[in-house]
């Protein structure tokens, strides 16, 4: 299974596990050595990803959690240290997919839903997952998945913009907390990524990848999951033991322009 073990004998948390990014980085980090906790609420997808994990000769296990909700994180960190040992890693990337109406028509139980995922579920898992490891005391590596949409702004998309600017916000407030201990925060903020959320987005516009790569992309075309994913693995090893506090853009160049 281990290709590249950069993170042999690691213990890896990934939230939002069982599909796109998530998926892709579990797979990644279980074939880079490392024990892999998947956490979804979807609990068919969970364990789906931890099956072709263990079936490629690597380690894993499933833990259903709703990351807004502060007992099931708990829970989750609990289950995993249960599992494992320890948590030597963390990866924040559950999310809800974007809203799609302008602010004067914000509809506030979509901007509630998706706060409660995209930016509360980060802070909770934050706030076990560091208490964890500074009970551990032995440092450890956080990476919080944000977006483009963490810097750049789109119309009809208030919240997820909202909250995707607020986890860039919350990755510098945790590293400089935790520097001290050993424990690195950063971020990855991704452009277009092939994924179920993209492709349901251009579906409901009724657009293909050809319509936007050009606008999305200085390489002209959609990124892959697995690619993004490099970026976790690189923050999350000690291959970046100088980097904390700072943001990864994996996003072909959209943000430079």
């Amino acid at each position: 299974m281990t290709t590249h073990p950069v993170l042999q004998d690691k213990v890896a948390l990934v939230t939002g596990g069982g599909a796109g990014l998530g998926e892709a980085t579990a797979r990644l980090f279980a074939a880079s050595g490392a024990s892999v906790a998947v956490a979804d609420v979807d609990v068919g997808s969970g364990e789906r990803v931890v099956a072709h994990i263990e079936a490629s000769g690597g380690t894993a296990l499933f833990v259903r959690t709703d990351v807004s909700r502060p007992e099931d994180v708990e829970s989750m960190v609990e289950a995993v240290v249960e599992g494992f040992g320890r948590l030597d890693i963390a990866v924040n990337n559950a999310a809800v997919t974007p809203d799609l109406r302008p602010l004067d028509e914000l509809d506030v139980d979509d901007w509630d839903r998706l706060m409660d995922v995209n930016l509360r579920g980060v802070a909770l898992s934050l706030k076990y997952e560091l208490r964890q490891l500074i009970r551990q005391g032995q440092g450890g590596s956080v990476v919080n998945i944000s977006s483009v949409r963490g810097f750049r702004g789109r119309p009809r998309s208030a919240a997820y913009v909202a909250a995707k600017h607020g986890i860039v916000g919350l990755t510098k407030v945790a590293a400089m907390e935790n520097g001290a201990r050993g424990i690195r925060v950063n971020c990855v903020a991704p452009g277009a990524m092939d994924t179920p959320m993209l492709r349901a987005a251009l579906a409901r516009r009724g657009q293909a990848e050809a319509d936007v790569a050009p606008d999305l992309s200085l390489l002209h075309r959609i990124g892959t999951a697995e690619e993004v994913a490099q970026a976790s693995l690189w923050l999350a090893s000690d291959c970046s033991s100088y980097v904390t506090g700072s943001t990864i853009h994996a996003d072909a160049g959209y943000t430079a322009r």
